[in-house]
């Protein structure tokens, strides 16, 4: 039988990792969520017009930052910069802000979130494109959704597995993105 790896175990691991990230740590981001159905596409699947996102989120993050490369081309020389922003997946399901519409205080309200690719991440001034999304880092290595049972529910080896581990993360790899690509900009009143 596991001994570690339940509710309890979670919990704990949860206040420690929001303590740890927020008071701690405190990297944050803003997260512009793609909205699709308000985007018209043509068809080859790009953006017709203008590009819509949701609200923006604030949320904290983990950030490991790659070297500023500038490679040469015919064209002249261009910028590129890859960052890879690591989320603690329990804060994009209820912990996100809202920011009202100048930018300036925040209301928290269910995030909800789900990190895709075409996604927009703000930080430092910058905007960056999601690349790719990996959720593979479980809680005492136990992903809870496989509890490993057969047609009858039944597991030989052990029981319950399913109360037992929970995914931890959603890290999410970007490029670095010029203000005017991303469209995204502040309004003033």
């Amino acid at each position: 039988m596991a001994l570690f790896g339940e509710a309890r175990d979670i919990s704990l691991f949860r206040h420690i990792n929001r303590e740890l990230m927020g008071n701690i740590i405190s990297q944050q981001c803003v997260y512009y969520k793609y909205d699709i159905e308000d985007t018209k596409v043509n068809i080859y699947g790009e953006s017709a017009t203008e590009k819509y996102y949701h609200p923006p989120v604030l949320l904290n993050c983990l950030i490991e930052r790659s070297d500023q490369q500038f490679p040469e081309s015919e064209l002249g020389v261009n910028f590129q910069w890859n960052i890879t922003f690591k989320f603690f997946r329990d804060d994009l399901l209820d912990a996100g802000k809202d920011f009202n519409q100048n930018f300036q205080s925040a209301q928290k309200y269910g995030a909800n979130l789900v990190p895709e690719v075409g996604d927009i991440i703000s930080w430092e001034n910058g905007y960056y494109e999601v690349d790719t999304t990996n959720a593979n880092q479980y809680f005492v290595g136990k992903n809870p959704d496989y509890p490993n049972t057969d047609d009858n529910g039944n597991n030989p080896l052990e029981t319950g597995l399913e109360n037992f581990g929970s995914s931890i993360s959603i890290i999410c790899s970007t490029h670095y993105i010029p203000a005017d690509k991303a469209g995204i900009t502040k309004e003033r009143f």
